[in-house]
């Protein structure tokens, strides 16, 4: 099984970046313990915070991947490309967010993934992440 991790922007910048609301661990520490967790599947990462490269990243693996689990960050509140790009695809989608985007403010709560989306999970902290896989198993 062969599932990408795909997070948009100022993701780069966990574990530096409002601990109190994303934490203090970094993406690449806490991936590399959900690859030694989830031995048995190819897990592969690519980030970015420019929204073309991850409408062309969905494109490029969302008909040879199994899954992908994205988070868009900020563009799930604002980027139709990107939700056209999960709907066009054959590969299913997991959205994921770090927080509880509904807790947050109010253009927090609509998202142009989710339509597109096999199911979305939010408000686990990192652990949405391995909550994501799981749903692939």
């Amino acid at each position: 099984m062969k599932i990408l991790i795909l997070n948009g922007p100022n993701l780069n910048l966990l574990g530096t970046r409002e601990p109190e609301v994303y934490g203090d661990q970094t993406f690449e520490s806490y991936f590399k313990s959900l690859k030694s967790k989830f031995s048995e599947i190819d897990l592969d990462y690519f980030q970015s915070n420019i929204e073309g490269e991850i409408i062309s990243k969905i494109q490029e693996v969302g008909f040879s991947f199994d899954g992908i689990i994205l988070n868009a960050a900020a563009y799930t509140h604002t980027s139709v490309g990107i939700g056209d790009a999960v709907k066009a695809i054959d590969t299913p989608v997991i959205e994921v967010h770090i927080s509880n985007t509904h807790q947050r403010e109010e253009f927090r709560h609509i998202s142009y993934i989710s339509p597109g989306a096999k199911g979305v999970i939010l408000g686990f902290g990192l652990q949405s992440y391995d909550l994501a896989i799981q749903s692939f198993l």
